[in-house]
């Protein structure tokens, strides 16, 4: 995994958490796309404070920024519509199963990055461990249009995951780079704010330190995620941070007493054995 494998998995690691903890933040939201608005509004906060103290990317870089803001645009509007089809806890996984062994099949094709067969076996691990919970809930496997949406928001994922992962190493600024990408996201969030401005007034403080809150983490989670890519495979990378799912569903079994746990804890050994296999094969 690198030259800096036990930093790399610290890293990833800890995005893995992080990002789960501001989904579990934002977890009841009623109205989840302001809540993602003000999400994007969080990143906005950390992508100024890394402008004002880090050197801006280098030219060959922003191309992937324009690129990389698009993708991610067009992943929040198909995980929006996945969660109008189908539940949270079925869909999301099928989003994030599918991501890695993508973006490592992708980052075979335009980066040249071959992993070992050790590593393609831990990547399918972790992903197998999270599409295990679609299993997760009571009452079947979500409908048809949920699926398909969840495949493409899948897609999305990997496509940001590889154009992130190129242009961090292309930019000769990798905190500079992360800074300027939360800072394009601003669009994103005042389009949100635009079609949602008659119920910003009624919006109470709580739900707006939330989602601010969320931002900030997520904005964290997502920037560590992105400087492991400038230091190690995209692929072993993105399947290590997708562990976030696994972690957010056993946050589900202790801290919402979510059920069936025993499915959970199952698909949580599963992707952690792929997650080991991968820190000492990648």
């Amino acid at each position: 995994m690198g030259s800096q494998p036990e930093l790399v998995l610290m890293l990833v690691l800890s995005a893995a958490f992080l990002h789960a903890f501001w989904n579990a933040l934002v977890k009841g939201a009623q109205d989840r796309t302001l809540v993602m608005g003000l999400v994007n509004a969080g990143h906005t906060i950390f992508g100024l404070i890394l402008v004002l103290i880090f050197l801006p990317p280098a030219r060959e870089s922003w191309l992937f920024l324009v690129g990389s803001t698009v993708v991610h645009f067009l992943y929040y509007a198909f995980l929006l519509l996945s969660y109008r089809f189908g539940d949270l806890s079925q869909v999301y996984p099928i989003a994030r199963g599918i991501s890695p062994p993508v973006v490592a099949l992708t980052a075979w094709i335009v980066a040249d990055e071959v992993l070992p067969l050790a590593a393609w076996f831990g990547i399918i691990l972790v992903s197998c461990g999270i599409g295990m919970l679609v299993f997760a809930k009571r009452g079947g496997l979500a409908n048809g249009k949920a699926i398909a949406a969840a495949i493409v928001t899948g897609l999305t994922i990997a496509t940001y995951t590889v154009i992130d992962g190129l242009g961090v190493r292309a930019s000769q600024s990798p905190l500079g780079y992360i800074g300027w990408l939360f800072l394009l996201e601003t669009f994103s969030s005042l389009y949100i704010f635009y079609i949602r401005r008659e119920v910003l007034r009624a919006t109470t403080i709580k739900t707006y330190l939330i989602g601010l809150m969320g931002g900030v983490v997520s904005a964290v989670a997502y920037g560590l995620a992105i400087y492991a890519k400038s230091l190690a495979s995209l692929g072993a990378v993105s399947a290590i941070r997708e562990s976030s799912v696994i972690i957010a569903a056993l946050i589900g079994v202790i801290w919402f007493g979510e059920r069936p746990w025993k499915i959970r804890i199952v698909s949580a050994c599963i992707v952690a054995a792929g997650v080991i296999i991968l820190s000492q094969a990648a």
